[in-house]
């Protein structure tokens, strides 16, 4: 054999090996192609989802503000005189009733004023007895031209002094009895009392800068709140037809605590603000309120009968605003645009919905509209989304690992 034969034998062995890869790499890029649309035609299936229906029923309509608790009556006690304090006879915090005794000052300087003013108002009182009895024998004897009148008018005189001097011992002693009794501190009002700011065997003065203690009111009690000058006209009518029913709600909760009244609207709007000071008073039996205390005001202005409510957390927010997935008949996803006007509890009021329509409320972020879906129970659901995520993240591993 020449070597040209040699040469021509040795070139078509490896144009063959050549042509046999290349057909061995273009049928295995075909079958992991048809692999993969297999994949992904099974990926594309229903998505599970969770859904309740739109209901239409009463909801009532309301103002929402934050509000501050405040006592009815605040009254911080002081000494009308001045001396020891010689007992307290409560504990801080404690509930009083008016005319509790709260505290006692030394009465022994009362005391002996008032018994010195006695004395002087006895003493005075009779001296004045004396000048009427001279009076009215001297004016005897005027008539008898016995005196003079000059004599009769010293005499009278002397009566009406007599008189003044009386009524004033009179004044000095029942001062003394007042300074007597302002010895003793009793609770003006009924209250609840803060922290003792004089304990025993302190001085006082009379009418102090600083209280003994501070007594508020506990029962009822106000709220205070503001709400936007824009709802100062439908506020107004509806009060108009009538007392305004206040709920209030603690920090944290959806039940209302109490239920009370609105009793006042300010004569003038905030206009640093642009709000509107309100007021609502509550029996608070319970003491569910504290004066101070920072609480979630809702006003009912009046009952929607036909409102269309669905769960707060079906509604979802776009581009074009806020909007929930509608499961149709054919059981795919419409978008829907919807108007959210307020909340209650869990549940929102919507516009743009009709009674019965089914809203997503899981499994929302996984549709898109025209989407096939199927319905589930919400734990379904997620578990359905999630098992899709967890089969599609393998898929895609050994797509990676076998190429």
């Amino acid at each position: 054999m020449s070597s040209k034969t040699r040469l021509a034998l040795a070139a078509g062995i490896a144009l063959a090996i050549v042509a046999g890869g290349l057909l061995a790499w273009l049928s295995l890029g075909d079958s992991r192609a048809k692999e993969g649309g297999g994949k992904k035609a099974k990926g594309g299936g229903a998505v599970p989802v969770a859904v309740s229906p739109a209901v239409q029923q009463p909801s009532a309509v309301r103002l929402q503000a934050i509000g501050n608790v405040e006592a009815f009556s605040t009254v911080a006690v002081k000494a009308r005189v001045d001396g020891e304090i010689v007992a307290v006879n409560f504990k801080e915090g404690q509930e009083v009733r008016r005319g509790d005794v709260l505290f006692r000052i030394d009465p022994r300087p009362y005391e002996a004023t008032l018994k010195q003013a006695e004395a002087n108002a006895l003493r005075d009182a009779a001296a004045r007895d004396q000048a009427r009895s001279q009076e009215r024998r001297y004016k005897e004897l005027l008539e008898k031209n016995f005196v003079s009148k000059e004599a009769y008018a010293q005499i009278a005189t002397n009566a009406q002094t007599a008189e003044a001097t009386a009524k004033a011992s009179q004044a000095a002693l029942e001062n003394a009895r007042l300074n007597r009794e302002y010895c003793t501190i009793s609770a003006p009002i009924d209250g609840v009392a803060g922290k003792v700011l004089l304990q025993v065997g302190n001085l006082v003065k009379a009418n102090d800068v600083n209280a003994l203690v501070v007594l508020n009111q506990v029962r009822p009690v106000y709220v205070n709140f503001a709400v936007p000058e824009q709802t100062l006209p439908g506020l107004r009518k509806h009060m108009g037809a009538g007392p305004l029913p206040v709920e209030v709600m603690l920090s944290g909760e959806t039940k209302p605590v109490t239920e009370g009244r609105l009793i006042f609207i300010d004569n003038a709007v905030d206009p640093s603000t642009g709000t509107i000071r309100l007021r609502g008073q509550f029996d608070n039996k319970d003491n569910g309120l504290w004066p101070g205390q920072f609480v979630n005001v809702s006003v009912r202005l009046y009952e929607e009968a036909n409102a269309i409510l669905v769960p707060a957390r079906a509604l979802q927010t776009g581009p074009n605003g806020q909007y929930v997935y509608v499961i149709r008949e054919d059981m795919t996803a419409e978008l829907r645009l919807v108007t959210a006007e307020r909340n209650e509890g869990d549940a929102a009021v919507v516009r743009g919905l009709k009674q019965g329509e089914r809203v997503v409320v899981r499994g929302a972020l996984r549709l898109s509209p025209g989407a096939r879906v199927e319905v589930r129970t919400g734990e379904e659901a997620e578990k359905g989304g999630a098992k899709k995520g967890e089969k599609g993240g393998k898929s895609e591993k050994s797509e990676k690992g076998t190429s």
